[in-house]
């Protein structure tokens, strides 16, 4: 099982925050380094100094590090349009040498729509953008060198684009898609994903939706151990109740909470919860780290929990 780091900007971290992050968990092992893409900070939290942009985020920490991974959980399809979209992502590709994979969503947080003036249609509607942002921006990736590319959606058309810039992944950077996976998602996610996430659930969920997505990639004729099954866990871990418990208050959570819905533990106490996601299909987890001045958390859980797994 692959651990990966995941962090939530929009609830009070700089760029320069982030930067840490990412280059601690390069230095650590960890697989990869992704953030949410959010504009507002969510509950009661100020959200200081205020949103920072996924995607130019990600640019500048392409420049400084070198080998870990970079993505989103989960861009919005509703905050870009998709020829922008593909550019920006193939050029943060092109800027990290191969290193980038991209979330995408249909968008669903009403209050960061309203606060900086992006639309926010009914749920079919963004739905149906969605599915057609991953349409294009995988055409544009996808089309030969040389060749244009044209679409022909109900919300968006695309008339001989010259299919430009190509990112440094060929055939393109993978596309990490999640949720629920009922018919419609997981019809889009057997054609297009190369990964499924499955969000903050329990495990027996996760397995359910994994099901659904396996029987959509049998159904679409692909083989479903070529969809890469993930899950997104909060975690509070340290080598004592009293650490555990200090870092689940520090995040505003109870720590019996976060052990019932997340990982919160011992070592030992994450292992085993992580066995029983690994029992379930999934062979990687994003691990949301929501105090990201917390350092030795990330230190704690490359020294002790990943020999483990």
């Amino acid at each position: 099982m692959e651990l990966r780091i995941f962090v939530e900007p929009q609830q009070g971290a700089t760029y320069d925050d982030q930067l840490t992050i990412a280059r601690t968990a390069e230095e650590l092992g960890f697989g990869a380094f992704f953030r949410s893409d959010h504009y507002q900070s969510m509950g009661s939290v100020d959200g200081l100094p205020g949103p920072t942009d996924a995607w130019v985020t990600l640019g500048g920490i392409a420049r400084e590090t070198s080998t870990i991974r970079l993505g989103t959980l989960v861009t919005s399809a509703t905050f870009r349009f998709p020829g922008p979209l593909a550019i920006s992502v193939a050029q943060v590709d092109q800027m990290s040498g191969g290193r980038v994979e991209l979330g995408l969503g249909a968008g669903w947080f009403a209050t960061e729509h309203a606060s900086y003036a992006i639309p926010f249609p009914d749920v079919a509607e963004r739905f149906t953008r969605f599915e057609e942002t991953l349409k294009i921006v995988a055409g544009l990736w996808d089309a030969p060198a040389g060749d244009t590319f044209s679409f022909t959606g109900e919300h968006f058309t695309i008339t001989d684009s010259p299919a430009l810039p190509k990112p440094v992944q060929r055939p393109r950077p993978p596309i990490v898609l999640g949720g629920a996976g009922k018919r419609r998602g997981a019809a889009l996610a057997a054609a297009y994903a190369d990964e499924f996430n499955t969000p903050f659930v329990p495990v027996a969920e996760a397995r359910a939706v994994f099901g659904r997505i396996d029987a959509a990639c049998e159904a679409a004729g692909r083989d479903p151990q070529s969809m890469i099954h993930s899950s997104a866990l909060v975690i509070c871990a340290g080598p004592d109740s009293s650490v555990v418990r200090q870092r689940a208050e520090k995040i505003g959570r109870d720590v019996d909470e976060v052990r019932e819905n997340g990982l919160a533990g011992s070592a030992d106490d994450i292992a085993a919860k992580l066995q029983t996601y690994a029992d379930a299909g999934v062979t990687r987890v994003y691990l949301q780290i929501l105090d990201m001045s917390d350092l030795d958390h990330l230190e704690y859980i490359a020294s002790a929990i990943a020999p483990h797994i």
